[in-house]
């Protein structure tokens, strides 16, 4: 448990090195950020912060960096305060709600605004709200052995994906096909019907079974892996970041942003059913980027999960990201305008 003294120094070191990027020394907090306070007093305390993982000294008689564990007090005291959207983003969030009637092309817009004004990398997806309820399949044919799969959602989401099949079918075996599966799953979460689904839909179709099966499981990894569209805006400013210079890491989380099943997999994981979370360097073990830290903010309506993000070093500018993503996700959101307006 940090005593008060302690969680002042905790945040003027975040504070301090979010801004210069160096080692903060006691001196300079006495000077600029605990006046009144000896920079003697300031130093044991740094030395018991230390021990305690909120600090650390990457040399003999440098200054101290902060932890993780400290950016994470530093954040959790942001997410407490009140927050207001910024007066200086009006513009934007003016010409994002004129988008919104088009909400894939608002999210790249959305995407695009996230990393100019924040420098870190945007993220936004869209995807169900809750668990996929399907509402109808369809496969088109578009050539010998190959389909569009068509997979509309409960709400309006919809899904299409070109697929292979063993064999070729035609159009009328292909639209037998579709109204199996959607006879049984239509208004089922699709989890629970999956496996039941194969039986019925080989009901007269058993000379195409290979396919039926193929099908299936291309529904399925539509549904279960593929469910969110994705948008990403400002890869190459970390190209800029200093924190990026090293080569290796460089080259790590710009295979992670080349990766789009990487990217959803930080939605799925990281983002809340509402509001907003902040996952910081290596507090999650199965994260693959330590040097990097994910910001994700969403919002449900109509049965859609819209959710907006950031990907930056864990020396990003929090206060900055968070009040940037919350005002353009207000932008997105009908819900937020309208509580805004009331």
């Amino acid at each position: 448990m940090l005593t008060e003294r302690q969680l002042e120094i905790v945040l003027a070191v975040v504070y301090e090195y979010i801004k210069t990027g160096e080692p903060v020394g006691s001196r300079t907090l006495a000077k600029r950020y605990l006046r009144g306070r000896s920079a003697a007093t300031i130093r044991n305390e740094m030395a018991d912060l230390e021990e305690m993982d909120f600090l650390y000294q990457p040399h003999t008689s440098a200054g101290r960096l902060p932890t993780p564990k400290a950016f994470r007090v530093y954040v959790d005291a942001i997410l407490r305060r009140q927050r207001n959207p910024g007066e200086e983003y009006k513009y934007w969030v003016q010409e994002l709600k004129k988008k919104r009637d088009d909400l894939e092309s608002a999210l790249r817009y959305a995407t695009k605004l996230l990393g100019d004004l924040t420098k870190c990398v945007g993220v936004a997806a869209v995807g169900p709200a809750d668990e996929a309820v399907l509402q109808k399949v369809e496969f088109v044919k578009v050539a010998e052995r190959t389909a569009l799969l068509i997979v509309i959602l409960k709400g309006g989401l919809l899904h299409h994906k070109v697929i292979q099949l063993p064999q070729d079918m035609d159009q009328e075996i292909l639209d037998e096909l579709s109204h199996r599966i959607t006879t049984v799953a239509s208004g089922k979460p699709w989890r629970k019907v999956r496996d039941a689904l194969l039986q019925y839909v080989l009901h007269g179709l058993q000379s195409y079974a290979e396919n039926c099966k193929a099908a299936l499981k291309e529904v399925d990894i539509l549904l279960l892996k593929d469910s969110y569209h994705l948008f990403t805006g400002g890869k190459y400013n970390i190209l800029s970041v200093p924190d990026f210079a090293d080569l290796s890491r460089l080259q790590v989380i710009m295979t992670l942003l080349e990766e789009e099943s990487s990217i959803v997999e930080l939605v799925q994981k990281f983002s809340p059913d509402r509001g907003l979370s902040v996952m910081i360097g290596k507090e999650d073990p199965a994260f693959p980027i330590e040097d990097c830290s994910v910001i994700m903010a969403s919002n449900v309506k109509d049965g859609k999960k819209t959710v907006l993000g950031l990907i930056g070093p864990v020396r990003m500018d929090y206060e900055h990201s968070i009040s940037v993503l919350e005002t353009i996700l207000g932008g997105i959101s009908t819900d937020v305008e309208e509580e805004g307006d009331k």
